[in-house]
């Protein structure tokens, strides 16, 4: 594993091959694999340095889409690609001899941006782990600070910051019984290589668009095009609910 260049805090620490130019979810998963692959070779060894490092980031961006520039796989498309993808990641963790040590979680990249029927302000919030509940939906409020509190007290850290030590660990997602039973891929009922064109609703606005850098494409704008594209282009996008609660005194 190489560093990236110029980013010396990172140094021995980043996948060479991981997250190039024009490649999706799934071909990110993919380069992730092999890793593991030589990871598992040395299961058993006590050089650090052989085995699969206790703590990974992983970054799948493919459902920020690519609006619905012509030629870009289409909104559908990506999303159902990075669902795909992680879909792939948790069936092979869980055939690996790293999985009954292993918890992986998954969060939604700017859980404020793009409203859904009820709170711009709420996510998806997935744990994965032999100790953790299965076909089980934990409805304690949780923040993005409880998902790092309970990942450093797994680990054995301290708390990065205040926030992250006033958290509620998620504890209510865990069981102290373990099941090892590994998980199975669903395959996407979308067409994952379904490719948007010069006729879809919003192209000409997504050409204009930043749309090779996540979150440098304007909010709003972008959003109504992807509602547009799955919803039909006569459908009005519903707008954010903003609320003020004040007293008066």
């Amino acid at each position: 594993m190489d560093a990236a260049p110029g980013v010396g805090g990172l140094l021995g620490h980043v996948s060479p091959k991981f997250k190039m130019p024009g490649m999706r979810d799934t071909e990110n998963v993919k380069v992730f694999f092999e890793e593991l692959d030589g990871f598992e070779k040395h299961y058993a060894s006590k050089d650090a340095n052989e085995r699969l490092p206790n703590f990974v980031v992983m970054s799948l961006p493919e459902n920020h889409t690519q609006g619905t520039r012509p030629g870009a796989f289409t909104p559908r498309a990506m999303n159902a690609n990075a669902d795909f993808a992680v879909g792939q990641l948790i069936e092979r963790i869980t055939h690996s001899p790293y999985w009954p040590e292993k918890a992986v979680f998954v969060i939604e990249d700017d859980a404020q941006n793009g409203p859904d029927h009820v709170d711009a302000r709420r996510t998806v919030g997935l744990v994965v782990s032999p100790y953790t509940k299965r076909r089980f939906v934990d409805s304690t409020l949780y923040t993005t600070s409880a998902m790092l509190r309970t990942i450093e007290l797994l680990l054995g850290l301290p708390p990065m910051t205040q926030y992250n030590a006033a958290a509620l660990p998620m504890y209510n997602a865990f069981n102290t019984a373990t099941e090892l039973a590994p998980y199975t891929t669903i395959r996407p009922k979308t067409d994952v290589i379904k490719k948007n064109t010069a006729a879809s609703w919003g192209a000409r606005a997504s050409l204009e668009m930043n749309l090779d850098e996540v979150d440098e494409a304007p909010m709003f704008a972008l959003n109504e095009i992807l509602w547009k594209s799955v919803k039909g282009a006569d459908s009005e996008m519903p707008l954010p609910i903003h609320r003020f609660w004040f007293q008066k005194r």
